[in-house]
């Protein structure tokens, strides 16, 4: 059952974050457009103005539509965003998509953002994770950890739902966005990253959008492409007419089967095949 958290805790929540970001000084925000990463870079805009920088990392893996919508919610709210190159899919280790997959990421982005820090004369970097972040296995963390970046929503004990409701009330349209993580995240571990799997992620993910769904992944595993969709959408893709025109657009980017997942959507649902031994390292 989710905590409800009373206006004055929320309130409480909020300026513990501002008085964080002021700690900080000159920022880097890690920005990807995201409700935690797009609430953080507006909240430190309204701390520290023209002393804070939304950073996007642009590759391969970073779906277009994600990177329209926020560098538009970026203008819309007036905070300046800068977009950087990342070059994880030149990293074997990452490419060959293991359980630690997203701290090659979250390594190369931090590496890059430090070496922007240093060129620029910034004086910290912060990304986005918050509290509930803490119970599923994120190995970006670590990354983090490593390269010293601050996590001010976390600092601050902000849960997603606190986060959602922080940005309702500030009138931020991405109150209620959908939670999305990079497309390599949708290719089963083991099956190497490529720039084909995931352009084939990127067009059924888009195909999906276009016939209305709103919450769901494209899960790649090599021939077959599995289809979450939210539990409260379920119902419209559960006809005949949906099943053929499902099956149409995802095998026309590339895969030979296309299963419908009947539990729906579940965030991190690849992270089930991880094992034991491995998420008690974490």
């Amino acid at each position: 059952m989710e905590t409800v958290v009373s206006q004055a805790d929320l309130s409480a929540k909020r300026e513990a974050l501002y008085a964080h970001l002021r700690r900080l000084g000159r920022l880097l925000v890690a920005y990807s457009g995201g409700v935690d990463s797009a609430y953080l870079a507006w909240a430190a805009h309204q701390v520290l103005g023209e002393q804070m920088l939304a950073v996007m990392a642009d590759s391969p893996s970073l779906a277009r539509a994600q990177m329209k919508d926020a560098l538009a919610f970026a203008r819309e709210q007036g905070f300046p965003v800068e977009v950087i190159q990342t070059e994880e899919l030149n990293n074997a280790d990452y490419q060959k998509n293991d359980a630690m997959r997203c701290f090659h990421c979250k390594d190369e982005l931090f590496a890059v953002m430090e070496r922007f820090t240093a060129e620029k004369g910034w004086q910290a970097v912060a990304y986005g994770v918050n509290l509930d972040d803490q119970g599923d296995w994120r190995p970006g963390q670590k990354a983090a950890a490593q390269h010293g970046v601050a996590a001010p929503l976390l600092e601050a004990g902000l849960t997603k739902a606190d986060i959602r409701q922080l940005a309702h009330e500030a009138g931020l349209r991405v109150w209620d966005k959908p939670a999305s993580a990079c497309l390599s995240s949708r290719i089963e571990y083991g099956r190497p990253v490529t720039r084909e799997a995931l352009e084939q992620v990127e067009r059924g993910e888009d195909a999906l959008r276009a016939l209305g769904f709103r919450q769901f992944r494209l899960r790649h595993h090599g021939q077959v492409a599995r289809i979450e969709i939210a539990r409260e959408e379920l119902g419209r893709a559960l006809s005949l007419e949906m099943f053929e025109r499902l099956s149409r657009e995802i095998k026309a980017c590339g895969f030979e089967f296309v299963t419908l997942d009947l539990e729906g959507f579940r965030s991190g649902s690849m992270n089930a095949l991880i094992s034991a031994d491995i998420l008690q390292k974490r």
